[in-house]
């Protein structure tokens, strides 16, 4: 088995079971996001306490990259400090943007988005979950 078909067992798993699926009722912060080129949509529920990310969740419905990303995102800014969970989301949006930054090796299950740098037009697809935890938590920061 190839470290490819690895990887994409990795984002079919998240895609049909995905981590922290469902609304939150709880949520401190939420927001909706759309790729209207794909036709994904999602929303991002956020709890914060004390500066922290308590929990993350999303509904919606997208593609299996979309889904993964969602899914993996979840569950890697969970009990991370806002101004962490914050500049580790930036540092992942600009990783999967910019083909030219070497990916770190402790990336974990998220190296396996890494494949849609081959695939711009997939890009939007992979980062809206990301994008979309940022508007968020937009209202944290003021």
């Amino acid at each position: 088995m190839s470290l490819q078909d690895i990887y994409q067992e990795i984002l079919l798993a998240h895609n049909e079971n995905p981590n922290h699926f469902g609304s939150m009722l709880d949520a401190t912060y939420q927001a909706y996001g759309n790729n209207p080129l794909c036709g994904d949509e999602i929303t991002i529920f956020v709890k914060i306490e004390n500066d922290v990310v308590k929990a993350v969740s999303f509904t919606g419905e997208g593609c299996a990259i979309c889904k993964a990303s969602s899914s993996l995102m979840t569950s890697t800014l969970c009990e991370l400090s806002l101004p962490s969970a914050t500049d580790k989301t930036q540092r992942f949006i600009q990783l999967l943007s910019d083909t030219s930054i070497q990916a770190p090796n402790d990336l974990g299950e998220l190296e396996a988005l890494l494949g849609v740098r081959k695939f711009p037009a997939r890009l939007k697809c992979a980062t809206l979950a990301w994008h979309t935890f940022l508007k968020a938590i937009a209202d944290a920061h003021r």
